[in-house]
């Protein structure tokens, strides 16, 4: 049987991080005089108590990570933490059952960004501020999964990473300390650079704060009904910026920070990120303005803009209803969206990389039949694409196309309209944010939807964001033969 010590010591520890995170909107709440504040301490006590426990209860536990306790890590932080994260959200305000918070604390920390709650302007300053602080711890969290765990797990292809993050599996925990603490004050020094355009644009603090933490994270969650159009102008094109700086691979910061400017510069998924984004917003701004007759063709362009960066990034901050864009800007939209941001960032889907992997392979595959006793090498940033990636990462495209349809069918199966149940199942397992149909608020909440399709959501959700194969593989009976 697999030791699930060293695993559950981490989650302890982590666990009894959570709880002292909270005393920060209970400190916002108490400060405004606002009772909930009592709410946050409660849960801050029941969360630390419950996660110093498991930590000393497995004390002394050998650190040095087994492949299946890495896998077990993994997927365990994304179920055991979003439980406590959604203790404020039913001791105090909004005061919601299990499910909607358990759904709200999942959609934040998964970055997804879609929301249960149907009036955000009403709830405590203190309850927004933990909304965004769930989408910004999760999109740190994903970041040193994605380097860390995902690239030595072998997930989706992601051991092409391998020789950026680490090489020894027993060593995974002490080594990660390492690129943890510098990806942490990248991802720190961004937010607060965020926070502060966005007060120089006129947000007030405590909005620039949240919404610094919502687009970095690529997360979502706003303090208003309006989302971020609440503010609009200029602090759209700020937001589009901070969303792509939170959707390229971290690593290449860290070493812009570290004076290597050439590697970010020559990442082929960058530039193909970049490159796919400058398409989509110019195939839909001038049908747009050319084919539907938009007028003000500036404005129309910075809200494509935005929305679009939005949209890819896996942000799901919004400002316009895009649904009402015609047919073909929708249908953009939902491609793009399954494409997603670049590996070894907060962003979410399918990602640039595999795509990239996915182009190559057709590429040989069409030289073959036309030469086929060629040998055509499969490359990409100049490495060699072992057959191991190639195969990774047509299981997990074949996964998740498999995956989006049964859910498609499954929350259709609830009661959901038909266009509600594509773009539910298109939100969650691709961690995107907004959903349109009849059932959706007019703030974008989900609030209407059955249970059961909030549980389907939340699973959509939990998958997506972990790469579907390391969650699958739990349900393997050889796994736990150890």
């Amino acid at each position: 049987m697999i030791d699930v010590r060293p695993v559950a010591n981490t989650v302890g520890k982590l666990v009894v991080a959570l709880g002292v995170s909270m005393l920060l909107p209970m400190a916002v709440d108490f400060w405004h005089g606002d009772p909930h504040w009592q709410s946050f301490l409660q849960a801050a006590a029941l969360t630390s108590l419950i996660g110093l426990m498991v930590t000393i209860s497995t004390r002394g536990a050998d650190m040095a990570l087994t492949l299946e306790q890495a896998f077990l890590l993994t997927t365990s932080l994304w179920l055991v933490v979003p439980l406590f994260g959604a203790l404020p959200f039913m001791l105090g305000a909004p005061n919601v059952g299990f499910t909607d918070a358990y759904f709200e604390s999942m959609s934040g920390l998964t970055t997804t960004g879609t929301t249960a709650f149907p009036h955000l302007d009403g709830l405590p300053k203190g309850t927004n501020l933990w909304r965004a602080f769930l989408n910004w711890a999760g999109g740190l969290g994903i970041i040193v999964v994605a380097m860390i765990f995902l690239p030595v797990m072998k997930v989706g292809g992601m051991q092409f990473f391998r020789s950026e993050g680490f090489d020894t599996l027993g060593k995974i925990l002490p080594r990660a300390f390492d690129i943890a603490s510098e990806m942490t004050g990248v991802y720190i020094g961004l937010t607060a650079a965020c926070a502060i355009v966005f007060i120089l644009l006129g947000m007030t603090g405590f909005d620039a704060i949240v919404h610094a933490m919502s687009a970095t994270s690529t997360g979502g969650f706003s303090s208003y009904d309006a989302s971020i159009g609440h503010y609009g102008g200029a602090s759209e094109y700020a937001s589009a910026l901070f969303m792509i700086l939170g959707s390229i691979p971290f690593i290449r910061m860290v070493q812009l920070v570290r004076g290597q400017p050439m590697p970010m510069w020559r990442d082929v998924q960058i530039r193909a990120y970049l490159r796919w984004i400058f398409y989509a917003v110019a195939i839909v701004w001038l049908y747009r303005v050319f084919w539907l007759g938009a007028a003000h063709p500036a404005d129309v362009l910075r809200e494509t803009t935005f929305n679009i960066i939005s949209t890819i990034s896996g942000t799901g901050l919004a400002t316009a209803d895009v649904a009402s864009w015609g047919h073909f800007p929708f249908v953009i939209l939902i491609i793009v969206g399954l494409i997603g941001g670049c590996t070894g960032s907060t962003s979410c889907s399918v990602k640039v990389f595999r795509y990239l992997v996915l182009l190559q392979a057709v590429r040989a595959q069409l030289r073959r039949m036309h030469s086929p006793n060629r040998v055509f090498p499969l490359r990409l940033e100049g490495r060699p694409l072992e057959e191991d990636v190639v195969a990774s990462v047509m299981a997990f495209f074949t996964l998740f196309m498999l995956t989006f349809g049964v859910l498609i069918v499954a929350l259709a199966l609830t009661g959901l309209h038909p266009r509600t149940a594509v773009t539910a199942a298109w939100t969650a397992i691709a961690n995107i944010g907004p959903v349109w149909g009849p059932e959706v608020s007019s703030n974008g909440a989900i609030n209407q939807f059955p249970a059961s399709s909030k549980w389907l959501m939340i699973a959509g959700m939990y998958t997506g964001r972990l790469e579907l194969l390391s969650v699958l593989v739990l349900l393997l009976p050889r796994f736990w033969r150890v």
